[in-house]
C-alpha cells in the first residue's frame, strides 16, 4: 500500500512488472499520488505468464520485498520498470536480487522468501482474485470499485484524475 493511510480513495492496481503497459502507466500514477493526498495504491501481482517469461518471478519478489518494507517495495517496482527491457528470463534472478538490494531489502531475505511454497501461493491468490474481478490485462485499475483499463494508453490522465476528484469529494453516505 502506498500514499494516504486515511485515504477517501483507495486504487487498486493488478499490474505485471514486465508489462510495458504497467511501465508506461507508472509515471501517470507517481503524478496522481504526488497531486491527491487523499489517496492510496494497493498493487496487486497479476503476472501475465503466457506472455511475460519473468513476470511469475517478478511478483515473487514483489510480494517479498513487500513483506520486508513497504518504502522498499515502492522503490523495486519503480527500479524494476526502469529496467524492464534489460532483464530477461535468464537473467531475472540475478537482476531482480540486485534491484532488491538498490532498493532497501536485504537481498538473501528476499531470495529465501521467493523460493518459499507460500511465496507462490500468495501471488497465485493474487491472480486468482484479478481473475475473478475479470481483470484480463494490465494495467487494470479499480478506483473505490470502479474499474478502468490501461490508464495512460486507453484512459486519459485527466478522466482518471476527474474520477479521483470525484471519489474524494463525494459526500460519505
Amino acid at each position: 500500500v502506498h500514499g494516504a493511510t486515511d485515504a477517501a480513495v483507495t486504487i487498486v492496481e493488478f499490474g505485471d512488472l514486465e508489462c510495458p503497459a504497467c511501465k508506461a502507466t507508472q509515471p501517470n500514477i507517481t503524478k496522481l499520488l504526488g497531486e491527491e493526498p487523499k489517496v492510496k495504491l494497493v498493487f496487486q501481482n497479476f503476472p501475465l505468464e503466457s506472455i511475460h517469461k519473468w513476470s511469475f518471478l517478478g511478483a515473487k519478489y514483489v510480494d517479498c520485498v513487500g513483506r520486508e518494507s513497504n518504502e522498499a517495495v515502492w522503490k523495486f517496482i519503480g527500479i524494476v520498470y526502469e529496467h524492464q527491457g534489460e532483464i530477461t528470463p535468464e537473467t531475472a534472478e540475478t537482476m531482480l536480487k540486485g534491484y532488491a538490494k538498490d532498493a532497501g531489502a536485504d537481498p538473501a531475505t528476499v531470495s529465501a522468501c521467493v523460493a518459499k511454497p507460500d511465496t507462490e501461493k500468495r501471488v497465485r491468490e493474487s491472480l486468482a482474485l484479478g481473475t475473478k474481478l475479470n481483470v484480463t490485462s494490465t494495467p487494470t485499475f479499480f478506483i473505490n470499485g470502479r474499474k478502468v483499463v490501461g490508464f495512460g494508453n486507453n484512459t486519459p490522465y485527466e478522466v482518471v484524475k476527474s474520477m479521483v476528484d470525484y471519489a474524494v469529494n463525494r459526500p460519505a453516505k
